[in-house]
């Protein structure tokens, strides 16, 4: 009966951390996050390539990009990932 407290304690410790994590990490909205992609943008726009902003409706993040003129796919520079619920 210990083990089975023990276990499911930790389990919940867990939960809990992770919850946590979640909640204080990314940002408050998908506009926030866009505005910090946005941002982020305008320093890259002086370079050279081609860099975008786009939003990923699966994942909740909107992602900071590098495409080029060739058909390989477009090398993500950064995501930013905005709470859902």
């Amino acid at each position: 009966m210990k083990v089975v407290n023990l276990v499911s304690q930790v389990f919940f410790f867990i939960v809990t951390i992770l919850v946590l994590i979640y909640f204080l990490t990314g940002y408050d909205s998908a506009f926030e996050a866009d505005q910090y992609c946005h941002s982020i943008l305008s320093s890259y726009d002086k370079l050279s390539g081609n860099y975008g902003c786009d939003h990923d409706t699966e994942t909740h993040k909107w992602i900071l990009y590098e495409s080029n003129d060739s058909k390989e796919p477009a090398k993500i520079i950064k995501k930013f990932r905005y709470k859902f619920l």
